[in-house]
């Protein structure tokens, strides 16, 4: 088999101001056995080391050209078309069988270019950015992915006994990581349900869940923070997911209402893109979450608050927020082009709301409902009496996503 047809570790870097730094990495990786495709990211000076991908490459597959950037002499906007070029070559070759995973270096340039290919990739393909970036706030670059950030406590352009030595373990890394990466896919083979939950739905997932995994599902379950639903959407935009089990959507109500747990106006949106079949539910909608209580915005401090912890502290959502948020999921449920239900647990969304709990509130539980009801257009609705920590409500749930995957099934 020829090299160009196997699938290698794509690094990407600067050549012309990483060039040996960049041979000292691909150097390492190849003498673990593993092949390596050096990618050139940069577009100033010329390149000190050949690439096996040029800049002129990269660039057109961003949609413009060497000399269109050069002309320009804006760094900034070379690095915005170099990290769009990068991430449409790793992607494409990707769906080609040809990327095992992707290492970059670089300093922020380097690491906006680095991260934003490795963000274009499914979860579980290896990837690892050695960024001087890495010792402070990573979540910029490494968002909802599964990015390995190597921090090189020196800076990268040069060769010592530090930096050589940090390379050398990342490139270890990679080597190992995609050696684990193959055994994995041979072993991966049930299908995926992805739930959410929190801890005030725990009991209702966790019975979903055995019920799901003893009909030869895995269940990955997301813990609905913000980042959580972010990850379990683009797992299902990736096509990894069989069936979604919604429980908790309470990451909609931080985008409504202002709280710190949002996913952002797209989140329960993919299965409904994608076709994918999924049970919808209310979980945890009573609240919406802020750090510690005197982080609190003012207008949130006369409200009924309760202190989940000395870091979390909820607010409880009002009428006019649940009709709010209960048009959003109904809707959002209405634009689905694949199976969908969403049940609603009568007797309360969360476990501080049910009879002698903080939240307890009959009334905006019943304007969140009737919200859903006339904004859910042709969709399933399921009302049931219990509360959706009940085993009955858990075990209905569960039921009905297997049935709505079998239905799907049918009629491929």
């Amino acid at each position: 088999m020829k090299y160009e047809t196997m699938p290698a570790v794509y690094l990407l870097a600067t050549l012309d101001t990483k060039g040996a730094e960049a041979a000292f990495l691909r150097d390492r990786i190849t003498e673990a056995g593993v092949p390596v495709r050096l990618v050139d990211v940069g577009s100033l000076g010329a390149p000190a080391i050949l690439a096996d991908i040029s800049r002129e490459d990269v660039f057109r597959q961003a949609g413009t050209s060497l000399e269109q950037i050069q002309s320009r002499a804006d760094r900034g906007e070379a690095v915005t078309w170099a990290a769009a070029g990068a991430a449409s070559l790793v992607c494409e070759h990707h769906a080609r069988g040809l990327v095992s995973g992707v290492l970059a270096i670089g300093g922020s340039a380097g690491t906006t270019i680095g991260t934003t290919a490795m963000r274009a990739l499914p979860l579980g393909v290896p990837k690892v950015m050695v960024s001087t970036m890495a010792s402070g706030n990573t979540r910029p670059f490494v968002r909802h992915k599964d990015i390995a950030m190597f921090n090189p406590i020196v800076d990268i352009s040069g060769l010592n006994r530090i930096s050589r030595a940090v390379f050398t373990n990342a490139a270890g890394a990679m080597a190992g990581m995609v050696r684990a990466a193959a055994a994995r896919q041979e072993r991966d083979d049930k299908p995926i349900v992805a739930a959410t939950m929190f801890g005030v739905t725990t009991p209702c997932v966790e019975r979903a869940r055995a019920i799901l995994e003893a009909a030869g599902y895995e269940v990955l379950v997301f813990h609905a923070t913000g980042s959580g639903g972010e990850a379990m959407e683009s797992l299902i935009d990736d096509g990894a997911i069989a069936g979604v089990l919604d429980i908790t959507t309470t990451e909609l109500v931080d985008e409504l209402c202002g709280g710190v747990l949002s996913a952002g106006p797209h989140r329960l949106t993919a299965a409904g893109r994608k076709g994918i079949p999924q049970v919808i539910s209310v979980g945890a909608t009573d609240m919406i979450n802020f750090h510690a209580v005197d982080t609190l915005p003012v207008e949130f401090r006369e409200r009924l608050i309760y202190q989940h912890n000395p870091n979390v502290t909820l607010v409880r959502t009002t009428p006019e927020e649940n009709a709010r948020i209960g048009r959003d999921l109904a809707t959002k449920a209405a634009a689905a082009t694949g199976p969908t239900a969403i049940l609603l647990p009568l007797a309360g969304v969360s476990a501080i709301d049910r009879p002698g709990q903080p939240f307890d509130d009959p009334a905006a539980r019943e304007v969140l409902f009737d919200a859903v009801r006339q904004h859910r257009g042709n969709i399933e609705l399921v009302e049931l009496p219990q509360h959706i920590n009940d085993p009955e409500f858990a075990t209905a749930a569960a039921e009905k996503l297997l049935a709505l995957i079998g239905s799907r099934q049918n009629l491929l």
